[in-house]
């Protein structure tokens, strides 16, 4: 995967990202509810669109919203559409935070990630102790699989099984929420220090 073909890929849907979004209220607020998205955490959100979480953790009070994506179109918009959130252009895995965060949050987006071990070992890096990365979609595996099969094929990988993406998580965090059902996958971990 070139990372130049996903950042006009998604360059080229930006502007009707949020048209052709469809949201499950439900299963996004078990989502954050499993990531420990509540009242004065600071959260940084990877590969954050046009913000479409933006408004679920600003409604839970956070205490502030960091958010990154490679796609410059998707972040100008998310920076229009929400002032009041650090939106940032960029690669995760490369980009100098200069902070640490105590929610970290992938949603609908992992499979754009070609190297997953790499990617989950610089998250758990920014992490506070105590914190917890969160990999999320908002249907199942094999819908997501289904629906990355035809125009961002070239754009992704498929979804790993969640057995698989725990193993990762299990490297740098303690492995707390495994879900891979008909409306959701989620795999989070927190941060634990070790002594």
């Amino acid at each position: 995967m070139n990372k130049q073909d996903v950042i006009s890929f998604f360059d080229r849907l930006a502007p009707l990202w949020d048209a052709d979004m469809i949201r499950h209220e439900e299963v996004i607020a078990t989502i954050l509810d499993n990531g420990g998205i509540h009242e004065g955490v600071d959260v940084l959100d990877v590969a954050c669109g046009t913000g479409v979480l933006f408004p679920d953790y600003l409604s839970r009070g956070v205490k502030s919203v960091t958010a990154i994506d490679i796609a410059p179109e998707m972040v100008r918009i998310a920076r229009e559409k929400f002032p009041q959130v650090t939106v940032l252009c960029g690669d995760v895995t490369e980009y100098e935070f200069e902070k640490q965060f105590d929610r970290i949050v992938v949603y609908n987006a992992f499979p754009h990630f070609p190297q997953p071990e790499k990617l989950i070992e610089r998250l758990a890096g920014l992490l506070k102790p105590g914190g917890i990365l969160t990999v999320a979609h908002g249907m199942s595996r094999a819908q997501i699989d289904h629906h990355h099969e035809g125009g961002a094929s070239k754009v992704s990988v498929g979804l790993m099984h969640e057995d698989d993406l725990s193993v990762l998580f299990s490297k740098h965090l303690k492995v707390t929420v495994k879900i891979s059902d008909e409306q959701m996958y989620q795999v989070s971990g927190k941060k634990v220090s070790l002594v």
